[in-house]
């Protein structure tokens, strides 16, 4: 449902998505920032609203 890409090649500049069925599409540039951005995203699986209804469907 989500995906998180990195890119960190040698001597270049590190960047990150973050993309979501949900209609998430963020995107971080810059060692800092991308490491936000993975904290980010890992706070997103438990906020997501398709995950969210998906268990709520479950335990029902």
């Amino acid at each position: 449902m989500a995906w998180l890409t990195i890119c960190a090649p040698r001597g270049a500049t590190t960047t990150a998505t973050s993309t979501c069925l949900c209609g998430r599409d963020r995107s971080a540039v810059g060692h800092s920032k991308v490491h936000a951005l993975i904290a980010d995203h890992e706070a997103h699986r438990d906020a997501c609203p398709l995950r969210t209804t998906q268990e709520r469907r479950n335990a029902a």
